[in-house]
């Protein structure tokens, strides 16, 4: 990169930086302080503003930089991510996003804790959120730091080091200043951005191929090495037994994370209704609907324009396809032209990454102050601090986490990070979930055998699987112990959370209680009594 390219890109994302900072100090002076303002901004948004927000809060680095690489990279294949996030969000409208809303108050674990005792269901969901939330934030940090790194022309591991720590320091700074108000109004604004940006590129590319898809998808094919294998499923996960299972496994907790994820079922507490809730997901469907048609766009397009192996040998993983493009649709580097659309799409990304990382952890830090601390606070009356103040502390402690584990995973593609993220949300959060708003029998040993059986079965698995040791590209590629043949451990892990909820309930010692299933089931389906 030239230094007019660092310049101006350095320029146009400190801009945001300064706007979101803004955005944060005006926030700060508008709240009062009380549990509800911080984790849900006063319930005052709109859906309009919230369908915005879930798509500021959802559309992150693995969906603008992740998913183009794949596809750059793995062609037809690649395109599994874009399909799975979009259907997720029937799951999302159809089971969750009404009944959520009503039944709870700021996090996941109030849902559950509606009809169950809540001490230990509180405990193990507060546990499975924070889990959750580190893995998604792991992700968006290597998302920065391969940014970052491609701005500064950086190759070594110190200065993608620097830009996880400056990305963590300014998302610290976004949850304990400004809470949910600040958040939500900074992710609309990225989300506007990334929508902007998204569709530039993509009538670019349209128009560098004269609007024919025909002759795009030829001209990546010819120019990814793999010819017409590279439009045809397999090249990534179809070439024996192993990858087809991997296929499926990915799929599955694609389509069914997303009702686990814990910023995202808290966005659903920003809204007054239900209903607003309700219009809110639709808003949010046809915005994500449209930004991942358009991924599908642009991965193909930087096959075609950038070539698979020249996108494989400035990162092996694609994370930096998608800026490469922009740059060569521009001009080519030192062109006018390049060096302002390369400047827009590396401010885009990084707004992105801010957005994402500061909802991931304003939910991580509520589950920790709303459902762990508040529960030994209960137990323990002689606690000096409020919720509120846990909630800062807690950000800035989850914030160094993410950051330690992020450094690990710096080689990682991020749509894939994330899709772990995904198969461990579906496998602890959404079995509880689903249980505690649909099954009359469920108790509270289930919960905590659900929760339980699928966070430890999900973390073990990924922990003894490919990516963490065994192959060239896993995290310890030095070594190899892993005994676990796929690379995502949904297709395993998300039944064996159904299943140890189910387990839980038959073999518990007492009855669910049936009054205060029918009272919760009521308030579910008609918002009477919703906070």
């Amino acid at each position: 990169m030239t230094s007019e390219h660092q310049t101006l890109a350095l320029l146009l994302f400190s801009a945001f930086v300064v706007l979101t900072l803004a955005i944060t100090r005006w926030a700060s002076r508008s709240r009062h302080g009380s549990p509800e303002e911080f984790y849900a901004g006063g319930r005052l948004f709109s859906p309009l503003e919230n369908g915005f927000a879930i798509s500021g809060d959802y559309m992150s680095a693995a969906s603008f930089l992740g998913i183009a690489g794949l596809i750059a990279l793995y062609g037809y294949d690649g395109m599994l991510y874009s399909v799975g996030f979009l259907v997720a969000w029937l799951v999302v409208l159809l089971l969750v996003a009404e009944l959520v809303r009503n039944c709870g108050r700021f996090t996941l674990a109030d849902v559950v804790a509606a009809r169950l005792k809540e001490r230990r269901v509180r405990m193990v969901a507060g546990v499975s959120s924070v889990t959750v939330s580190v893995l998604y934030l792991v992700a968006q940090m290597v998302g920065a730091g391969s940014l970052v790194a491609l701005l500064l022309g950086a190759t070594g591991t110190g200065q993608r080091s620097w830009a996880m720590v400056g990305v963590g320091a300014l998302m610290v700074v976004y949850v304990v200043f400004g809470g949910m108000r600040a958040t939500t109004w900074i992710q609309i604004v990225k989300a506007v951005l990334l929508m902007g940006g998204a569709l530039a590129l993509t009538v670019m590319v349209l128009i560098r191929f004269h609007g024919n898809l025909n002759e795009l998808l030829n001209t990546a094919a010819d120019r990814s090495g793999h010819g017409a294998d590279f439009l045809a499923p397999g090249l990534r996960y179809g070439h024996d037994v192993v990858s087809r299972l991997d296929f499926i496994s990915l799929g599955l907790a694609l389509v069914l994370g997303t009702a686990g994820l814990p910023h995202i079922l808290s966005r659903f507490y920003t809204v007054p209704t239900a209903k607003s809730a309700r219009r809110s997901v639709v808003w949010a469907i046809g915005l994500i609907g449209s930004f991942y048609l358009m991924t599908i766009v642009l991965g193909f397009g930087a096959a075609a324009v950038l070539g698979s192996a020249s996108v494989r040998a400035d990162s092996a993983s694609g994370n930096t396809a998608l800026p490469n493009l922009s740059l060569a649709l521009g001009g080519g580097a030192g062109s006018t032209g390049g060096t302002i659309l390369f400047a827009i799409v590396a401010a885009v990304a990084f707004a992105t990454i801010l957005a994402v990382v500061a909802g991931i952890t304003l939910a991580s830090s509520a589950s920790v102050a709303h459902d762990l601390y508040a529960s030994l606070r209960r137990r323990h009356a002689r606690q000096r601090w409020s919720e509120v103040q846990v909630a800062r502390g807690a950000a800035v402690g989850i914030g160094a986490v993410s950051i330690a584990l992020a450094l690990l995973a710096r080689d990682q593609n991020v749509a894939f990070l994330v899709g772990l993220a995904f198969a461990v949300a579906a496998s602890a959060n959404l079995p509880v979930l689903l249980y505690s708003l649909f099954w009359r029998r469920f108790t509270e040993r289930g919960a905590v055998w659900s929760v339980v059986g699928g966070l430890a079965g999900a973390l073990l698995l990924v922990v003894f699987s490919p990516v963490v040791s065994g192959g060239a590209e896993a995290v310890f590629s030095s070594v190899d112990f892993h005994f676990f043949p796929l690379e995502n451990p949904g297709l395993v892990s998300i039944p064996f959370g159904f299943l140890c909820g189910w387990l839980g309930t038959v073999l518990s010692p007492q009855p669910a209680d049936a009054a205060r299933h029918a009272e919760t089931e009521v308030r579910a389906l008609t918002g009477a009594g919703a906070v």
